[in-house]
């Protein structure tokens, strides 16, 4: 199944033209049905009992075993949506090879769900982890919130919803560490305060803590979720992607970037879009993107959720988009990454409800290996019993 052909010689400059693609190998699953529901099996699909798991980071250690840094919520209490807003927690799994397999090790950020806490920036859910390794350290991005409460919201009756409030507060935090152990020990380095935080909180109503009348909005608007970190090798720095949200008038998603000298910050966000596309008047944006540096092809690429398939005029799936600089993007002639399905073991495909949250493992020189994607068969909002995994797909470069 074709990925994605870029033509990198034009737009991003490498030595020579050349044209190379992505195909999506078999992932270790099968999907049965069960009282008119989709059940998985398989070394291919990270699941826990009792628990949502959606989206998931994976890295190698030293000692060549593969670690998975990934979100789940307990289940029986909420239905999906707002059980994610209102007490997801990280935990920590590993296997000896990258495409499956992995066994949960334990939970180590939030580990008590749901329940009430107002101690920290972060302290009610966590979520949408990015490992990274740079230089001799592990660094773990990832995004936050707590009920900050009715005390500073602007609304017709002067409240919100507990989920409105909390996922309004959503930021972007780092932990640094050494080791896994160490991180599921709970021996790391972890900021009193938010990594990133919104500039500006700019809503006509229905807003916690809103900016003063007037206050043109910027991309990291309200909250910043999705972080995605890339090294910048022209010039040394760190790109930090995030996404934000505006309304001009109705609700629309946008990216931005903020860069640093350090991996651990702190990080100057521009006042710029990026990963947007103008389509007549409208502007499309991504979502959930993963960013990385190709070295093979001199080039930045970002993997996202194209929801309507705008982006690649096909229908909602996975697309890419490219950049030089990792400021300026824009789509390459094949812009489609992946449909919304899975092949299976046998060569059937499985179309699925949720393909999402993109993940990457890449070699040294950023050649895609695995894609790590939430996932789920059947739609898994309104569920209060599980449904969704985490999917590991095998890739190979042409």
């Amino acid at each position: 199944m074709l990925l994605f052909t870029a033509l990198c010689a034009a737009v991003c400059g490498s030595a020579s033209a050349q044209t190379y693609c992505v195909k999506a190998g078999p992932a270790e699953i099968s999907v049965t049905r069960r009282d008119g529901r989709a059940v998985v099996t398989g070394e291919g699909a990270f699941q826990l009992p009792d628990h949502f798991v959606w989206g998931a980071s994976v890295i190698r250690g030293d000692e060549g075993r593969y670690y998975m840094i990934y979100s789940a919520v307990p289940t029986g209490k909420y239905a999906f949506d707002p059980a994610w807003v209102l007490g997801s927690k990280m935990g920590l799994a590993v296997s000896d090879r990258p495409d499956g397999g992995f066994r949960h090790l334990g939970f180590f950020l939030n580990e008590d769900g749901f329940r009430p806490d107002r101690s920290a920036w972060d302290a009610q859910t966590v979520m949408n982890s990015h490992v990274r390794r740079f230089g001799d350290k592990y660094y773990l991005y990832y995004v936050g919130g707590v009920d900050l409460g009715n005390d500073r919201v602007r609304s017709a009756d002067g409240t919100l919803p507990l989920r409105a409030r909390v996922q309004q507060s959503l930021r972007i935090g780092v932990i640094e560490f050494e080791t896994f152990a160490d991180l599921l020990a709970g021996r790391f380095e972890r900021s009193n305060g938010p990594l990133l935080a919104p500039r500006t909180r700019v809503k006509p109503n229905d807003i916690v803590d809103p900016s003063p009348e007037g206050t043109r909005p910027m991309p990291d608007n309200i909250i910043v979720v999705n972080p995605a970190v890339v090294y910048r090798p022209s010039d040394g720095k760190y790109l930090l992607y995030f996404k934000g949200n505006v309304y001009d008038p109705a609700w629309r998603g946008v990216h931005g970037v903020a860069i640093g000298d350090s991996p651990a910050g702190p990080f100057v966000p521009l006042d710029l879009e990026v990963l947007t596309i103008k389509d007549g008047d409208k502007r499309l944006s991504a979502e959930d993107p993963y960013v990385w540096y190709c070295a093979r092809d001199s080039c930045f690429y970002a993997v996202f959720k194209d929801f309507t398939g705008a982006f690649t005029r096909s229908e909602p799936c996975l697309a890419v988009m490219r950049s030089r600089d990792g400021i300026e993007w824009e789509l390459p002639e094949r812009s489609l990454f992946m449909k919304k399905q899975v092949v299976l073991p046998s060569g059937e495909v499985a179309k699925v409800a949720r393909l999402e949250r993109p993940q990457l493992l890449v070699d040294e020189q950023g050649v895609p290996l695995v894609l790590y994607c939430a996932c789920a068969v059947d739609e898994v909002n309104g569920r209060i019993d599980g449904g969704s995994f985490n999917v590991q797909i095998p890739l190979r470069s042409e």
